[in-house]
């Protein structure tokens, strides 16, 4: 036992000079504003010993898996995709799933605590995908490696999407892009995927517009729709982000922190204010200077993991870490694209700053592999296939 748990935890091999503490600090300072936000929002439905108990689990997390060796961790990585793969599809095709009264199954419920397998799910296809190019990276450009990565991260996307979770594929499917792009798999082959799909996904956006559509449900087309033409539609499927962009502007240049409780706060009028549009009341209370200092967080954030792909010590690391800053990178904009009504109103939490425990774990998780990428020893001092 003690001889496993050196293997896993192996402190000594370990540069421990280039452990990234200001990504830690970083990452403690957006915590620390989304329990304020989160006070704020939530009134009474708040908890101070529940907020201090997420920050603790969160920081674990990044610690714990910042220990563990990459390399180890893709070791095991078939059984971690069939794990998430068939949470995925439990959400909707087992007595576990959990609508939450809103129509999508996106939740397993464990009576004790309901989670979301659709971030951990996004967290395991960025190993699966790093595992399969680092395996397959001697014969890569074949078109039989594109069809079997893509199809790696299409089944548990295809699961998710019938949880009515296009958000979440959507996600799924631009790190895949990302980390084809980035694998060297050559541009002869993405190029010729990128000619069929592109016509292909006109074809798909003209067929979702038609009356009889079957890809998407109703209320999902109307927020496209209602986008597309948000004249007439002020009152129904644009009104919460009309009342969103209305909040965002009302924030100013300082926001409303400092005018205390007697301000009228537009945020309101804004439902899931705590998870998918935190950024309406981060923008309302901290104003444009405000929200610029959290974006500079959030291109740290990104900033920091292209340059661990950069300095990774292998080419699994390097993947990995693309994959991670894909991740973020797409969230982020597409989270706060809704908010402000450049994209159509869908559910995507916003990573360290929106409420959630799937959310939680799978972003903490992503920040500790991150971490350890950076502390591993020079190149060439291991091999995946010898760990």
């Amino acid at each position: 036992m003690r001889k496993k748990i050196q293997q896993w935890f192996q402190f000594k091999r370990y540069n421990w000079k280039n452990y990234d503490i200001s990504l830690v600090v970083v990452i403690f300072l957006l915590s620390l504003i989304s329990v304020y936000v989160l006070s704020i929002v939530q009134g009474e439905r708040y908890s101070a010993t529940r907020a201090v108990f997420s920050i603790c689990v969160g920081i674990f997390i990044i610690g714990i898996f910042s220990l563990i060796d990459y390399h180890d961790l893709c070791r095991y990585i078939p059984i971690l995709y069939i794990i998430a793969t068939l949470m995925a599809a439990a959400t909707k095709l087992s007595p576990l799933g959990d609508a939450q009264g809103t129509g999508s199954y996106r939740w397993l419920d464990f009576k004790f605590v309901k989670f979301q397998p659709s971030e951990i799910c996004k967290v395991v296809v960025i190993l699966t995908l790093a595992t399969f190019f680092y395996r397959s990276r001697e014969n890569l450009k074949t078109f039989r490696n594109f069809f079997i990565a893509s199809a790696l991260a299409l089944v548990p996307t295809f699961f998710i999407l019938i949880q009515s979770d296009l958000s979440s594929s959507v996600v799924i499917i631009v790190i895949l892009v990302m980390m084809l792009a980035c694998s060297g798999i050559g541009r002869r082959i993405l190029g010729t995927a990128a000619a069929v799909a592109v016509p292909v996904m006109g074809i798909l956006f003209w067929y979702i517009l038609q009356p009889n559509q079957k890809l998407l449900k109703s209320y999902q087309l109307e927020r496209i729709t209602g986008w597309l033409h948000p004249e007439g539609n002020e009152l129904g499927v644009m009104y919460q982000q009309n009342h969103s962009v209305v909040s965002i502007a009302s924030g100013k240049l300082y926001g409303k922190l400092l005018d205390g409780n007697d301000a009228t706060r537009n945020y309101t009028n804004v439902d899931v204010t705590e998870s998918d549009f935190i950024w309406t009341p981060i923008s309302e209370e901290f104003g444009f200077v405000g929200c610029m200092l959290i974006l500079l967080l959030f291109s740290i954030i990104i900033i920091k993991c292209f340059l661990a792909a950069r300095n990774a010590k292998d080419y699994l690391g390097m993947m990995i870490a693309v994959g991670i800053g894909s991740m973020y990178c797409f969230q982020i904009f597409f989270n706060i694209g809704v908010t402000t009504s450049l994209l159509p109103n869908t559910g995507l939490p916003l990573p360290f700053l929106s409420n959630g425990l799937s959310s939680l774990l799978s972003n903490m998780m992503a920040i500790g592999i991150l971490l350890n990428i950076g502390i591993q020893p020079h190149r060439g001092n291991s091999s995946f296939e010898t760990h």
